[in-house]
């Protein structure tokens, strides 16, 4: 028995060797094993079953890593399409199917001591013991009344007792103590079952066809439900059905959606199987994510709620998968296999027969055109469920002058007498502004000059509580200077809002309310996010600003506004996505607000208000930007008329990296077939990062993998300077 094997750290080579008689029925496609490779012995993953090999001397296999295989063959093969399609190497691929807390194995099951009675004991034992160890009577009446094994700390808690009594008591043979596997379960506590809602007309129509697809899964369903329509319900029927059917789940939800609500609601509906419900994503440690990813692997876990990385666990038999908010950015990785967990989703269940229910207010372009030419079923949910209406949305011109503002028009006068109405109410509001950080950066009146990171091609952001300058791409930090380190005057001011400003501003203008700020420099404890919003839900929390992590996915009923402190970042930058992404952000954070019984009121303060992102958002009308979005698009070939990929070159030397880019375009141009377009090698929006000068070819072509091929033979015989670095970015999402 021979099998090719695809080593870890091995530039990718795939290579033979033979079985030993012993391992033979253990080892199968998607086994780790242990391989001689030169004089190393490397941890690798066996990706074929071979009769014979083409080689005439093959090394042994080492040593069988695991049992049983770790990677299911279903995702060997998503792997093999990744590598082919995001023009990156297999060996990286697979490495995206299988976390490195289970990969590398240095993690291990988490284990711990239980203690259990070796008999049954009456009343009169416990007596007899109590005479000469009172101590040890307690302790052995809580494990002898206990109908499971307890963990000794456990145990010892429950009888008032150090550890100490029951080696006493196991010396005496009343008790056993061993050692036990324990599960590091992030959502450990216990949630009580929720009542199913009842669904209107709307909701039954789409439950009815959501069923039927999962019966016969063809075409992935398209969700498109106004915010607050009852999306979630839907989800959770879904999965119900496919519990019901004796198969499994697995709904993607973005990154700053996992909130401790998102995964309360879904156990919460589940709790009778709430233990078979496991749950991954970025925040949770090493450890527990080991524990999670085996709950999966053995078949615990019937249901998987989680991130993007969550699209390649090991769940089988999948009745349906379901990706919520499937427009959101955070679907796609940054790093090589540059994949859409969307798209992954889409041909995971095409690939083993599973329904895909893509939800969304605000679809995608890319998705919303798959419905309209018939590739996916469009299911709409227009009306808020009880019919409750959706928030008036108010736009603020921020152009007028505000001189007289002493708050320097941060929030607008009528604003803030929304939010100081909200407050005498026992109301809630919700500020949004996507910048954290105290100003946006620091600019002397009398030179011009601005203080810049050296390493990034960026402004410095001012952090009031740090008294420092940070640079949001790197990290680079540093003392705020007194005076302009150009040309020494003290006239030095800060320019722009952030968070921390917008909250000193609230502190003044509402100094009896409640506020809590939600971004990534408060939120940097594990349970800050959890503890954030459990007092909001609350009702502890007056006002909670933040940033896009309190945009999307949460239900607050007592939200009756929101504000939009700037609507206009990320509107004005050079990438042919800005306006979609400011249409599909206000929108989202517009659906935070009215969601209970009492009306929703959103404004909007903005310096460019006839914006169409901005107007169709205003008028909730989704259908109207896409109409214009898509004429746009089309007239141009971009996605989703045309496809695309990003080239970026970066390294230290400007010119090397520059003459790279323009080589490397040249060279495409030489082999590109007709009707394929290369763009030159030029600087990158975001020029300098990190200390790297970036530059990048934009390709454009009728089909992406004909794309990844022309790159990937280009590639192959172009050999590239050492310290230039190539990065692929097949279908991006952001040009910077």
């Amino acid at each position: 028995m021979f099998v090719r094997v695809l080593p870890d750290q091995a530039a990718g080579r795939l290579l033979d060797y033979s079985v030993p008689d012993h391992m033979q029925s253990a080892v199968g496609i998607g086994s780790r094993v242990q391989v001689p490779v030169r004089t190393r012995l490397l941890h690798g993953t066996v990706i074929e079953i071979l009769e014979q090999s083409e080689f005439a001397k093959v090394r042994d296999i080492a040593a069988l890593v695991d049992e049983k295989p770790m990677i299911r063959p279903a995702l060997l093969d998503l792997a093999r399409w990744m590598s082919d399609y995001y023009c990156c190497p297999l060996e990286t691929a697979v490495r995206s199917v299988l976390p490195v807390a289970v990969r590398d194995g240095k993690v291990g099951a988490k284990m711990q001591n239980i203690v259990r009675a070796t008999r049954t004991f009456s009343e009169d034992d416990f007596v007899a013991i109590a005479r000469r160890a009172p101590r040890q009577a307690d302790a052995l009446r809580v494990v002898a009344q206990s109908e499971e094994p307890l963990l000794v700390t456990e145990a010892a808690k429950k009888a008032g007792v150090n550890e100490g009594v029951f080696r006493t008591l196991e010396k005496h043979g009343f008790v056993v103590i061993e050692a036990s596997v324990v599960s590091r379960n992030p959502y450990a506590e216990r949630f009580i079952a929720g009542a199913e809602l009842t669904l209107n007309a709307e909701q039954q129509a789409a439950m009815g066809v959501v069923v039927q697809t999962m019966e016969k899964p063809e075409k992935p369903i398209l969700l498109f439900g106004v915010t607050g329509s009852g999306k979630t319900e839907i989800y959770l029927r879904a999965i119900r059905h496919a519990l019901d059917s004796g198969k499994t789940a697995l709904v993607l939800v973005p990154e700053i959606a996992l909130t401790p609500q998102t995964v309360e609601r879904f156990k919460s509906r589940f709790a009778e199987v709430q233990d078979q419900i496991a749950v991954l994503h970025s925040h949770l440690s090493e450890g527990e994510r080991h524990d999670e990813w085996h709950k999966i692997h053995n078949g615990s876990a019937r249901v998987v709620i989680g991130a993007r990385s969550s699209i390649f666990a090991p769940i089988e038999n999948p009745g349906i998968i379901i990706v919520d908010e499937e427009h959101e950015n955070s679907y796609k990785q940054d790093e090589a296999p540059r994949y859409n967990a969307r798209d992954m989703a889409v041909l995971r269940g095409k690939r083993e027969n599973a329904a895909v229910l893509l939800g969304s207010a605000t679809p995608s372009l890319e998705s919303w055109h798959n419905a309209q030419t018939g590739k996916y079923q469009l299911v709409r949910l227009d009306q808020r469920v009880d019919d409750k209406s959706m928030p008036v949305v108010r736009i603020t011109d921020l152009r007028r002058p505000t001189r007289n503002d002493p708050e320097g028009g941060i929030l607008s006068r009528s604003l803030r007498q929304a939010v100081e109405g909200r407050i005498l109410k026992g109301e809630q509001t919700i500020l949004f502004l996507n910048r954290r950080g105290f100003s946006t950066s620091m600019i002397c009146e009398a030179c011009g000059h601005v203080c810049q990171c050296p390493d990034c091609s960026v402004s410095l952001t001012y952090h009031r509580a740090a008294e420092r300058l940070m640079c949001h791409i790197c990290g680079h930090s540093r003392r705020a200077p007194k005076s302009c380190p150009k040309c020494s005057d003290p006239k030095i001011r800060f320019s722009g809002t952030g968070t921390q400003k917008v909250e000193e501003a609230l502190k003044r203008i509402f100094p009896k309310a409640r506020i809590a700020r939600m971004d990534a420099d408060s939120m940097t404890r594990k349970e800050s996010y959890r503890e954030t919003l459990g007092a909001f839900k609350e009702g502890r929390i007056d006002i909670l600003l933040g940033t896009q992590m309190i945009a999307k996915g949460l239900h607050f009923p007592n939200v009756t506004l929101v504000g939009i402190v700037n609507a206009d970042l990320g509107l004005h930058v050079p990438d042919f996505r800005a306006g979609e992404r400011t249409f599909q952000l206000l929108t989202q954070v517009a659906g935070r607000a009215g969601r209970g019984e009492m009306e929703g009121e959103v404004f909007v303060q903005t310096f460019t208000p006839f914006s169409p992102s901005i107007q169709f958002a205003r008028h909730h009308d989704f259908e109207g930007f896409m109409e214009q979005e898509m004429e746009f698009r089309k007239r141009f070939d971009y996605p989703p008329f045309g496809r695309m990929v990003m080239i970026t070159l970066r390294g230290v030397a400007r010119e090397k990296v520059e003459f790279s880019a323009q080589t490397l375009s040249r060279k495409l141009k030489n082999s590109a077939p007709q009707g394929v377009l290369i763009g030159e090698g030029v600087p990158a929006p975001l020029e300098k990062a990190k200390t790297y000068y970036r530059f990048q070819v934009s390709l454009r072509g009728p089909s992406s993998l004909q794309l990844s091929r022309l790159i990937r033979s280009t590639l192959a015989a172009l050999p590239m300077p050492e310290d230039v670095f190539v990065a692929v970015d097949v279908d991006p999402l952001h040009l910077m």
